[in-house]
Order: C-alpha cells, then sequence, then structure tokens
C-alpha cells in the first residue's frame, strides 16, 4: 500500500504517503493503522519520521491517536488539502460550486430568514454600495452579503460547506470585480436577490441567485480553448 521514500522531504513525503492510503481507503475509517515499527520498514524511514507524519495527520483530522490502543482513521479528506485542491481548480468550476450553494441557500433564506437576518443582509449591500470604487472595500462587504444570506438559510451544514469553501468564494468574487472580460453582478442584481429573499419568494429568489453570476459563468466557459 505504501511506497518507499527516496527523495525529497521525508516527513512531508511520508504525509503525503499516508494520506494518499487513507483517501484510496486502504485504511478505511475506524481502522486502525499497522504499527509505528511496521510504517517505518514500509515507507523506508526512521520511526520519528513516521511519528511526526502521524501527528500531523491528527491534526488535520484524518487520524486519531487512542492511547495505549494505536492510531485510528478518523476521515478519509484532510480538509486542508482539500481546500488546497479547490484553490487550484478553474475558476469557471468555482464559480459552478458558487452557484450551487448560493442558489439552494437563498431558496431556504426566502422561507426561513428571521428580521435580524434581513437587517445583517441590508446593512452588508448598504455598504457595498458606500464602498463605491474602494475595491477591497466592495469586495469584503459583497462576501458578507453572501455569508449573511447563507446564514440566512438556517441550515448548519450548508453554512458549514459555505465557510469551508469562502477562501475559494472570495477569489470568484475578487476576479469578476476585477477581469474586465467578467460581466460583474451589480448593486441591483442584489438588491433584487435581497427583496426576493424579504418578500419570502422562494422561486425567485433561487432564480435571482442562479442568474447572478451566470453570465460570469458563461464568458468563462467561451474563454476555454
Amino acid at each position: 500500500m505504501l511506497e518507499r521514500i527516496r527523495k525529497g522531504s521525508l516527513v512531508e513525503t511520508a504525509i503525503e504517503n499516508l494520506r494518499n492510503a487513507i483517501e484510496r481507503d486502504d485504511w478505511p475509517v475506524g481502522h486502525r493503522l499497522p504499527v509505528e515499527s511496521e510504517l517505518s520498514d514500509a515507507l523506508g524511514v526512521s520511526r520519528n519520521t513516521v511519528r511526526e507524519a502521524v501527528r500531523v495527520l491528527v491534526h488535520v483530522g484524518m487520524l486519531e491517536t487512542r492511547q495505549g490502543d494505536g492510531t485510528y482513521v478518523r476521515a478519509t479528506r484532510d480538509a486542508g488539502e482539500t481546500l488546497r485542491r479547490i484553490a487550484r481548480t478553474q475558476l469557471a468550476d468555482q464559480l459552478e460550486v458558487r452557484i450551487m450553494l448560493e442558489t439552494e441557500a437563498a431558496k431556504l433564506a426566502a422561507a426561513r430568514r428571521t428580521d435580524q437576518d434581513l437587517r445583517n443582509m441590508t446593512s452588508a449591500l448598504d455598504a457595498r454600495a458606500k464602498a463605491g470604487d474602494d475595491l477591497q472595500s466592495r469586495i469584503r462587504h459583497d462576501e458578507a452579503f453572501h455569508h449573511a444570506l447563507v446564514a440566512a438559510s438556517h441550515n448548519p451544514a450548508l453554512a458549514e460547506l459555505y465557510d469551508y469553501f469562502s477562501h475559494a468564494v472570495g477569489q470568484t468574487i475578487e476576479q469578476t470585480e476585477t477581469n474586465t472580460d467578467l460581466p460583474e453582478p451589480s448593486q441591483e442584481d442584489h438588491e433584487l436577490l435581497l427583496a426576493a429573499v424579504r418578500r419570502q419568494d422562494e422561486t425567485r429568489a433561487e432564480n435571482l441567485a442562479r442568474e447572478l453570476l451566470k453570465p460570469s459563468l458563461q464568458a468563462l466557459k467561451r474563454q476555454e480553448p
């Protein structure tokens, strides 16, 4: 299952080797890893290197060390590595995911929003409008609006997923704001979405959220070779 390490950073390569084995489901969730000496022999590195690699994977939540019992697989994905992989994907791919998340969030928000949710979204949009030509400020308040919209869905799983994806979300907002070849969602587009959520019009909110980034996505698709 494991390849012997021959070059490069021993600890980093050991981490990657162990992570890949876990992601391949060589060791399923709940499975106990081989003892340290076996991992050391399989990888061709010292026990100290194995121990450090295991510590890192425990820290990121993939492994769990049980005192006196061994090390067990806790999850098959390293959240940090997954985020880095997302960051390396194409902008069009990230926009497609944003559209999926925000479309569902808008529909749920229209059904479940509270007065406080409306105040949070309104405040973010007002600040976005006042930012004017201050690009970084406008981007910051744009992100705040979308996070408030997702929070208004009152779906903790969706909110956690969106927060996890927020780095990529920020990148897509910045690129649509700065790339002159990409249509920029206007203040009015955002205001119309908020109005639909305020009226609790689920269908309208869902459609407006989808349409908000659709022109940018279509422009990117046209640019593909």
